[in-house]
């Protein structure tokens, strides 16, 4: 237990994912002017806490194992692939969330009874800001907590 605890890279990754998600809640507060805590619990937002993750380890794995090491060549495949995922995949999904949830609407209001309409998540994926500042985020975690931990 003791190594899980002092391990640099899964304290990098879990202070870039906290630290992502209580910004979150500071840039709801500073834009819309409301407290909303749920903002830290949903996905989608200021910054990408999913990349910001990702990077975080990656970049430990990095300068803990050097790049030319197998650790860090799967830590960076795989960051590749959840950030593309955060910007390309959830992202439609969350487009294509929006487009039901307007057909759903109108579906309702066409038929008095029997059809009650559910409305999907649509704040799914990411901007590319967003994802970029979650990298600059993992990025810096993993850098801090690696030299100065």
């Amino acid at each position: 237990m003791d190594t899980l605890l002092t391990n640099k890279t899964l304290i990098a990754a879990f202070i870039a994912f906290v630290l992502a998600q209580f910004l979150k809640i500071v840039i709801n507060l500073l834009l819309n002017k409301e407290l909303n805590i749920k903002s830290g619990f949903d996905t989608g937002g200021m910054p990408s806490s999913h990349t910001a993750t990702v990077s975080a380890v990656t970049t430990c794995v990095f300068i803990l194992h050097g790049a030319g090491s197998t650790l860090f060549a799967v830590t960076l495949i795989l960051s590749i692939i959840v950030i593309y995922d955060a910007v390309g995949v959830r992202r439609a999904a969350g487009r294509h969330a929006k487009v039901l949830n307007e057909w759903s609407k109108i579906l309702s209001e066409s038929f008095e009874h029997g059809f009650k309409p559910e409305d999907l998540k649509t704040l799914l994926g990411h901007t590319y800001p967003q994802v970029f500042a979650g990298v600059v985020l993992g990025c810096t975690s993993g850098i801090l907590v690696t030299f100065y931990l």
